[in-house]
């Protein structure tokens, strides 16, 4: 039926007359000496898009209507400059900028840049991708002034719409985020990736993200719900790109070195290099993290490392390499009941808790232009990386942990690799402007997780005690060979002035296999073994399906456009997540896969280039929602039922200087972002579940702030407010008589956040204070780690930071 529905559709649309397409194209050089710039940004201000130029100058925009447009340039250290034209055919517009004549102060360019290049939602075409009708969002990290530092997700996403995280409390090692019912633990439920690949441990067996870029090494991080499932994966929440920072293409050598200290012995150091050199660029960090959390038994430290190297063979192709390194160890204090956190949410009971991870990510592309209209890119990448944790974790979380007893020592291993290539071209078709985009992805993967009894020690000892605990309860070894085939294509239609269809559809071939054993061990009242045995398994589950989808977009005026998608999307149920033995969790035997679709519709645009908007509403559909059900003081895992989210969502931002002040030397914004989003079980087979609310979605989820300077100074305040949400689909309420913390909602809660920078000459100092008013609240129930129960969140916290370029 919705096959049909959308082959209508495309029929139909394809009746309307085509209107004639152009380009404007050019080059930016230096008026001084005409050598090109590179990397400059070249603005379409009645579009409101932009494109960067290559190491020649050269800049193109394409697929533009025949009508009058302003054109804008800009680059770093030079002069906007600004440009309107009339076109009916394609038209070159060169530019030749001025250096600036004085030295104006960051406030000033961080205003220009901001005004006229921060794009807040991803062109129609970017490189080899399609985001035409598409609901997407960009953060431009540089246009931030947040604790990037200590990576405060609170702060950074805080203009994406309608995003749930949860806090880790551990600088930001890790990123959990959700979204309209989504689980944010490790954004599971995310296609998540850096620089156009995969980074996450298993993208369809295991699709948790230990590893997260961090913030002070981002250009971009760009943001595209559930439609990006058609060209990204099937993934219900849709795409995170982490985009790093680029080699300088302008200088040699370019050293950034960032030191800060703050709240419980919090110290980070970030350094980065970067360069050209004639064909060959360059870009690398070090980031290392050492601290505390404000419980005891929470120490952790870290380093990520990164290295970019590229080489330009031609005007045309290019290559790059990019290796990606993150070793973490942290100790967890682990989750609270209730009653403890409301006694007093700094107390920890877990002294032998430990969690490691080691990551390692390589990565080689390959960009080629066959012509202006015409480019192919290929992606090859690999994973090798482990996580282990070690620690107390039983359900009951006030019982306190026996030191004689063993530890829970659980393993993991993750290897995979993973090829994607794309090949995008523009061509007139029924003379009618498209542009098309084919792909195809190879995955495979062979990951490994062992679960068994520790050590007694209370030390990071990662190391199995087989021998002497043989009778361990929860023992299990599997290893789970995955492979996954993916074809693609998109394609964008111009049918009419301003008006666009995008149909697209994805097949997947998936095969999951798990091979191993578990033990089946029953102890009587004294503990002694009663029951050992080993119980083999070799499981397959083979399936191959066709995800259809279908975007529309239409610019009503050039600062007005209305768009609209519908999206089929898949989430495969892991065999991991299966076979882990987790003492606060029951898992469903035949549990399986759930599938739905996602519904986009709104309008995004700006009003005299003052403010910037995008309101729409969604809805979120589940057929058999993997979801979990409070059972006294366990949890039960399973295929709840159909599900439906809903709501609107809305984010505007109003640049108050420019509308009534228009003082060159000041900054003054205001931003509101509101997300009224409600859901409902509509179908389920467990007692007293329809009818009730979906998982992790809180009614309101307000964020509003303020961003400010003058000259050399910036400064932003936010407010960030989450109504009450549920943990479980029978929307169990806080119990402070249980001694279990994982059951339960999660309290509506309001945080402040301050943030302050300074700039003189080639230093800056940043300063600010995370929960300004010192409120007490948390945003999760851990199941398994870092719990289980409820994990506190930061009470009131000060960094400072000093940065250092040359």
């Amino acid at each position: 039926m919705q096959l049909r529905i959308l082959i209508s559709i495309f029929l139909l649309v394809l009746n309307f007359h085509a209107f004639g397409q152009y380009s404007i194209s050019g080059t930016i050089d230096s008026a001084i000496d005409q050598l090109p710039i590179a990397n400059a940004e070249v603005y379409n201000i009645t579009l409101s898009t932009s494109v960067k130029t290559n190491e020649n100058g050269e800049y193109i925009f394409q697929n533009l209507p025949a009508g009058t447009y302003t054109i804008a340039a800009f680059a770093f250290a030079f002069d906007v400059f600004e440009v309107s034209k009339e076109i009916d055919t394609n038209t070159r517009l060169n530019f030749e900028l001025q250096p600036l004549g004085e030295s104006l102060s960051e406030v000033v360019i961080t205003k220009r840049k901001e005004r006229i290049f921060a794009l807040k939602q991803l062109r129609d075409v970017e490189g080899t991708a399609i985001y035409a009708g598409k609901k997407s969002e960009v953060v431009v990290v540089d246009n931030l002034t947040v604790n990037l530092a200590s990576g405060n997700a609170r702060q950074i996403y805080a203009q994406v719409m309608g995003l749930n995280i949860y806090e880790n409390n551990d600088a930001g090692l890790q990123l959990n985020i959700g979204a309209r019912g989504l689980n944010p633990n490790r954004t599971a439920n995310f296609n998540t990736r850096q620089n156009g690949y995969d980074i996450s441990a298993d993208v369809l067996g295991y699709p948790e993200s230990y590893y997260t870029p961090p913030a002070e090494a981002l250009e971009e991080i760009q943001i595209v719900r559930g439609a990006a499932s058609l060209q990204y994966g099937t993934q219900f929440g849709g795409l995170i790109n982490f985009k790093l920072k680029q080699p300088n293409p302008n200088k040699k050598i370019e050293w950034i070195s960032r030191q800060s200290v703050g709240s419980y012995d919090l110290f980070t150091s970030f350094n980065s290099v970067s360069g050209t050199v004639g064909k060959f660029s360059y870009y690398a960090f070090g980031n290392y993290k050492n601290g505390n959390d404000f419980r005891p038994n929470s120490q952790f430290e870290s380093f990520t490392g990164f290295a970019h190297l590229g080489y330009q063979f031609s005007e045309k192709t290019k290559a790059v390499f990019e290796f990606s390194s993150l070793n973490y160890l942290a100790q967890q204090p682990g989750g609270l009941t209730d009653a403890q956190f409301e006694e007093d949410p700094s107390f920890s009971n877990r002294t032998r808790n430990w969690f490691e991870v080691d990551w390692k990510l390589y990565a080689l592309k390959l960009t080629h232009d066959f012509s202006t209209k015409t480019r192919a890119s290929l992606n090859i990448f690999a994973l090798d990386a482990s996580r282990e944790s070690v620690g107390f974790r039983e359900n009951r979380v006030s019982q306190v942990d026996d030191l004689e007893a063993p530890r829970e020592l659980i393993v993991g291993a993750f290897k995979n690799w993973g090829a994607e290539g794309r090949f995008l071209t523009e061509y007139s078709l029924f003379d009618m402007q498209t542009t098309a985009l084919l792909g195809a992805k190879f995955y495979q993967s062979n990951n490994v997780s062992q679960q068994g009894p520790g050590t007694t020690n209370s030390d990071a000892d990662f190391n199995f005690a087989l021998d002497e605990f043989p009778d361990y309860e929860r023992q299990n070894q599997f290893t789970f060979p995955n492979t996954n085939i993916a074809l693609f294509g998109e394609q964008i239609f111009n049918i009419a002035e301003g008006f666009k269809v995008t149909p697209g559809a994805r097949f997947e071939y998936i095969n999951t296999n798990a091979e191993g054993f578990y033990k089946n061990i029953n102890l009587d009242n004294a503990g002694n073994p009663i029951l050992n045995e080993t119980i083999e398994e070799n499981r397959n589950f083979e399936r191959n399906f066709l995800l259809l989808g279908l975007g529309i977009s239409y610019d009503a005026s050039r600062s007005m456009e209305f768009y609209g998608n519908v999206s089929q999307n898949y989430r495969s149920v892991t065999f991991d997540d299966i076979r882990v033995d987790n003492p606060s969790l029951i898992i469903d035997e035949n549990i399986r896969d759930e599938n739905g679709y996602t519904f986009d519709i709104g309008t995004r645009g700006t009003f005299r280039r003052l403010v910037r908007y995008d309101i729409g509403a969604f809805l979120l559909s589940y057929t058999d929602r993997l979801g979990v059900v409070g059972q006294g003081l366990d949890l039960f895992r399973s295929n709840i039922g159909d599900a439906v989210s809903y709501g609107i969502e809305s984010f505007v931002d109003w640049n108050i200087n420019e509308t009534f002040f228009k003082k060159e030397d000041y900054k003054f914004n205001l931003f509101s972002n509101l997300s009224i989003t409600e859901s409902e079980y509509i179908r389920s087979d467990f007692n007293n579940v329809t009818g009730n609310k979906v998982e992790f979605i809180p009614l309101v989820n307000f964020k509003t702030g303020m961003s400010f300077g003058y000259k050399n100074f910036l400064g932003s305040i936010q407010y960030t407010y989450l109504s009450s949400q549920f943990t479980d689909a029978s929307n169990a309420e806080r119990d402070f008589t249980l001694p279990s913390g994982i059951v339960g909602e999660i309290p509506a809660y309001g945080i402040l956040d301050a943030s302050f920078q300074y700039t003189y000459n080639q230093f800056t100092l940043e300063t600010g204070v995370n929960n300004v008013l010192n409120n007490s609240y948390f945003t999760r129930r851990a199941t398994g780690y870092p719990g289980p129960g409820i994990i506190p969140s930061q009470p009131r916290t000060f960094y400072a930071l000093l940065e250092f370029r040359l």
